[in-house]
C-alpha cells in the first residue's frame, strides 16, 4: 500500500486508518523533513516513509538510512512483479 501526502505532520495519521489491515503502509512525501520524534511514531505505527532521493539530505542525519527512497520502492515493486 502507498499513501502520498505533500506533507507528512499530522496527515500521516489517516494513513493508519485508510489501510487499517495492512501491516506496513508505505507513505510517500514531497516534505523536506520530520522530526525524529514524528518519524518514530511513524516506525511504531509500521508507517515506512518514502521519499524522492533528492530529499533525503533534508532529514535528521539518524534517521535517513531508515527513510526508503522512491527508487528504492519502486525496484521493490518491480522484483514484486516478477515473482
Amino acid at each position: 500500500m502507498l499513501a502520498t501526502k505533500t506533507t507528512c505532520r499530522d496527515r500521516w495519521r489517516q494513513v493508519i486508518n485508510e489501510a487499517d489491515r495492512i501491516s506496513v503502509k508505505h507513505l510517500l512525501t514531497l516534505q523536506e523533513g520530520v522530526s525524529e520524534a514524528q518519524f518514530r511514531e511513524m516506525v511504531q505505527a509500521n508507517v515506512q516513509l518514502v521519499v524522492p532521493e533528492p530529499l533525503i539530505g533534508k532529514f535528521p542525519p539518524v534517521i535517513r538510512t531508515d527513510i526508503m527512497t522512491l527508487e528504492s520502492f519502486l525496484g521493490d515493486l518491480r522484483v514484486l512483479q516478477q515473482a
